[in-house]
């Protein structure tokens, strides 16, 4: 006789951690909650995993529910199982990240209306955050700061042509520490993956500097070599 197993249930949800760069700030997206528990908190874009979704499908819609934003790749980073977490129970959360450069194809629409509204904010003034969710950001955080020093996850943050000094500011934000400059330049340049270009920055009112581009084929022959700063 074949023996009948019990159902197991179990609630997951998904949180999604993406950290944007607009030129000047380091950015974290951030909903206002409009619904219980926590309504009118601010929080990271999450909610509970549907029943018949894979994890990284729930990432993609719940993500495109609460902010508009779509075809942005995440990748899952830490889970969260406090069993008092959340005041409504057991919930075991899965936490995605992602880093992008920010401009105006990135407006922010949720479409449900489990969120008010959707923003970036600097991560040098965030609010007090729901749930457990400044663990969650901390922990993210953490983790881009261990990426940077040995993977380009920078230049996700900037546009496809930048200047030395673009660059260091956006290493300096996610380390949060101030680089030498000359030695900033020395190593970053030695590494061998930046292609100088015969061009100029535009429109500024001080002395224009040289723009650069990231040579991912060469990057991918030094695969694995550690930027340490």
């Amino acid at each position: 006789m074949e023996q009948i197993l019990p159902h197991l249930d179990s609630v997951f949800s998904i949180d999604c951690v993406l950290f944007g760069f607009d030129g000047k700030e380091l950015k974290i997206l951030l909903i206002e909650r409009n619904e219980e528990p926590f309504k009118d908190w601010w929080a990271l874009p999450g909610n509970i995993v549907g029943p018949d979704e894979s994890l990284d499908q729930s990432a993609s819609r719940i993500l495109y529910e609460l902010t508009g934003l779509r075809g942005i790749y995440m990748e899952q980073y830490y889970a969260f199982g406090d069993p008092h977490r959340h005041p409504q129970g057991r919930v075991i959360t899965l936490a995605y990240y992602a880093l992008i450069r920010l401009g105006g194809d990135k407006d922010l629409r949720p479409i449900s209306t489990y969120a008010k509204r959707a923003n970036w904010l600097p991560i040098t003034d965030l609010p007090k955050l729901a749930f457990d969710h400044q663990k969650i950001y901390d922990k993210g955080l953490e983790k881009i700061k261990r990426r940077i020093k040995h993977q380009p996850i920078a230049f996700e943050l900037l546009p496809e042509k930048f200047t030395l000094t673009q660059l260091q500011h956006v290493y300096e934000l996610v380390l949060g520490k101030k680089l030498d400059k000359r030695n900033f330049r020395k190593k970053i340049v030695s590494f061998g993956v930046l292609k100088e270009l015969d061009e100029k920055q535009k429109g500024v009112s001080y002395r224009a500097a040289t723009l650069y581009r990231f040579d991912k084929r060469k990057y991918a022959k030094l695969f694995g070599k550690e930027i340490s700063f």
